[in-house]
Parts: structure tokens; sequence; C-alpha cells
């Protein structure tokens, strides 16, 4: 099991159909109402969803999931491929 699989399962069904519909916009290139901005010195870009961060990165103008986190303090260290 993958570490995005495990947050997964933690999480309600409620916030988990959230960020499905989230990745799914982002997936099917809907990005004009979402929050996305570039983490800063990096390659990296974030999805705001709720208390959620989605963590991805494009790659042969295909996106590429990271890791999906809770907001604090610690959200953007050691972000890695």
């Amino acid at each position: 099991m993958d570490k995005i699989e495990k947050i997964l399962r933690k999480l309600t069904k409620k916030e988990r159909d959230f960020l499905y519909k989230k990745i799914f916009d982002l997936q099917s290139k809907k990005v004009d109402n979402l929050n996305i901005i570039k983490i800063k010195n990096s390659d990296f870009f974030r999805l705001r969803a709720g208390n959620f961060r989605i963590i991805f990165y494009y790659k042969d103008k295909k996106f590429i999931l990271i890791d999906i986190k809770i907001r604090n303090d610690n959200t953007y260290k050691n972000i890695k491929e």
C-alpha cells in the first residue's frame, strides 16, 4: 500500500469523495476554478482543497500526484518525487 492510499483510507467517505473530485478535476484539466500555486524553490505545485493540500508536478503534460497532506507548518518541507 502506498502513502497516498494509506492517507485516503484514514479519511471519512465525505472527505475522500471531496479529494477524489478535486483530483479528477485536476486530471481532466478543469483547473480554472482550482486554487493551484507553484511551491517556492521547487518544480512542484499544490492544490488547496479545504484543509488538505494535494502536492503534484507536471511531466510531459500529465500531472504526477506526489502527496496529500493536511495543512500545517511542515506541509511543504521535505517534498520529494
